[in-house]
C-alpha cells in the first residue's frame, strides 16, 4: 500500500495549459471575476498548502465588461424583467471590451502561469505566431496576442515551456470540435485525428505532452466532455414550437408549400436546411442556445421564420461529433498511459450533470437556477462548477500520485451565477 505524500509532486511550478475553460471564461466572455475563479487558480491556491509557488494570470481590468469570442461584452441576467428565475439573459454593454486586445500585458504581468487561451485548438498550441495580428483575421488569436511574450514570434506551448514547469495540468481540445459545433456545423472543420503536427490530433498532442514532460515535470491530462450533452445544445427542446387551437390555421397555410402540418400543443421547430430545404426539426436534432440573443429570435422560436443552420445541429453532425469526442478521448487515455501521467476523466463528470437550466415556451428563453453549474452561456461553468472540476482534478491527483491535496470547498460558491 502507497503511503500517501505530498512529496511525490513538486508544484513550485505549476503551469495549467487549456482553453476558455481553463482560464475562467465564464458567462459568454473573459472578465477578471471568472479568472479568478477559474479552476486553474483554485487548484494552485491548494498546491501552496504544499510549498505551490506563484501563479500569474493575464487578468483583465478590475472594471472590464469583458471581451468575448465575438466582441461582446459578458452575460448577464436583464433585471427589467419580472422575477428572479426568469430573467432574460443579455449583454451587459453593446461592445466588449476591445481594447484588452490592443495591449499586450506580458511586461506587466507576465510570465503567466496560466497558459490557457480561449477558442485556442490543441493543433494551434504549437504554431509560433499565432497571436501575430499581421497573419490577418481569423487567422491569429487576439487572446493570445495579449498574453504572449512576443505575439508575433511565440508559441503558447514555447510560453509554456519557457517557465519551465514542474507541475502541469493539460486540458485541451474541446475546440477542435467545438468550434464546429457551435456554430451548427456551418464554420471551420473537426480537427482529423492523423496528420502533421499542428495539423492532426494525435501528432499535436504527442509533440505538447512530449515537451511538457522531457525535463522531469508531472501533471495530469484530462479528456473532453460530453459536448453534445451541454446545456448549450439541450435546453431549447426540438418541438419548443407551442401553438393553440386559433393558430392552427395560420401555420398550415404558412407552411402549406412545404408539406408541413401543425397540431395544438408541442410542435417541431421549423428550420431551414441547406440541403433539404425548409423542414420541421427531428427529435434527436439540437437547437443551439446562442438564438436565445439573436435579435430575430422571436422570429425563429415562434415559427414565424425558419431557423438559420447555424443554430441547429442535424443527426449526422452530432454523430460525427460524438465520433470524434471518442476517438480523441481513445487517444488522451492512450498518451496519458505511455507517458504515466494522470487522466482525469471530465467525460465521466459531464455525464453526471443534470439540466438545471431549462426553457420557458411562453418568454422563449432559459430559465437558469442557482444550484447551476454553468453559467448564462450554457457552455461554460460558473465559479461553482468550476470549483467541482477542480476537487476532479484533485482527485486525480491524489489517486496517481498517492498525495493528499485538500480539496476546494465547492459549496462556498454554489449560490453563484458567475
Amino acid at each position: 500500500m502507497f503511503q500517501k505524500d505530498n512529496s511525490n509532486i513538486d508544484t513550485s511550478v505549476y503551469v495549467a495549459v487549456g482553453d476558455s475553460i481553463t482560464t475562467g471564461y465564464t458567462n459568454a466572455a473573459l472578465y477578471q471575476e471568472g479568472q479568478l475563479n477559474c479552476f486553474a487558480n483554485f487548484l494552485s491556491a491548494q498546491f501552496k498548502l504544499i510549498g505551490g509557488g506563484e501563479f500569474k494570470q493575464p487578468l483583465m481590468n478590475e472594471n472590464s465588461v469583458g471581451i468575448g469570442f465575438y466582441g461582446n461584452a459578458r452575460m448577464v441576467l436583464d433585471q427589467k424583467t419580472k422575477d428572479g428565475h426568469n430573467l432574460q439573459p443579455s449583454y451587459l454593454a453593446p461592445n466588449g471590451d476591445l481594447l484588452a486586445f490592443t495591449e499586450n500585458v506580458f511586461e506587466k504581468q507576465g510570465p503567466f502561469n496560466n497558459m490557457s487561451v480561449p477558442s485556442a485548438k490543441l493543433t494551434s498550441l504549437v504554431i509560433p505566431g499565432v497571436g501575430n495580428p499581421h497573419n490577418g483575421f481569423g487567422n491569429f488569436n487576439p487572446f493570445f496576442t495579449r498574453m504572449a511574450s512576443n505575439p508575433a514570434t511565440a508559441s503558447i506551448l514555447s510560453d509554456v515551456l519557457a517557465l519551465n514547469p514542474t507541475f502541469f495540468t493539460l486540458y485541451i481540445g474541446n475546440n477542435d470540435i467545438l468550434t464546429y459545433a457551435s456554430m451548427g456545423g456551418t464554420f471551420d472543420k473537426i480537427t482529423p485525428l492523423e496528420g502533421g503536427i499542428g495539423e492532426g490530433f494525435i501528432s499535436s498532442l504527442k509533440e505538447i505532452v512530449n515537451e511538457l514532460t522531457k525535463n522531469g515535470a508531472k501533471g495530469v491530462i484530462a479528456n473532453i466532455g460530453d459536448i453534445t450533452s451541454i446545456p448549450y445544445f439541450t435546453v431549447i427542446p426540438y418541438n419548443g414550437l407551442i401553438l393553440d387551437v386559433n393558430e392552427i390555421d395560420e401555420y398550415n397555410s404558412l407552411y402549406k408549400e412545404n408539406g408541413i402540418t401543425f397540431n395544438t400543443g408541442e410542435n417541431a421547430f421549423i428550420v431551414n436546411d441547406p440541403k433539404t430545404g425548409i423542414r420541421q426539426l427531428e427529435k434527436d436534432e439540437l437547437v443551439i442556445l446562442e438564438i436565445q440573443l439573436d435579435p430575430e429570435k422571436e422570429k425563429y422560436l415562434t415559427g414565424k421564420t425558419p431557423i438559420p443552420k447555424k443554430y441547429f445541429l442535424n443527426k449526422s453532425e452530432i454523430s460525427e461529433i460524438q465520433k470524434a469526442v471518442s476517438s480523441y478521448n481513445d487517444a488522451i487515455q492512450l498518451i496519458a498511459k505511455e507517458k504515466n501521467i494522470g487522466l482525469v476523466d471530465v467525460h465521466a463528470f459531464s455525464k453526471t450533470l443534470k439540466h438545471e437550466i431549462n426553457y420557458s415556451h411562453k418568454d422563449m428563453c432559459a430559465i437558469y437556477s442557482s444550484n447551476c453549474v454553468f453559467s448564462l452561456d450554457g457552455l461554460h461553468l460558473n465559479s461553482f462548477g468550476q470549483a467541482i472540476l477542480a476537487n476532479i482534478f484533485i482527485k486525480t491527483i491524489n489517486s496517481f500520485y498517492h498525495t493528499n491535496v485538500e480539496l476546494v470547498d465547492a459549496m462556498h460558491y454554489k449560490s453563484e451565477l458567475i
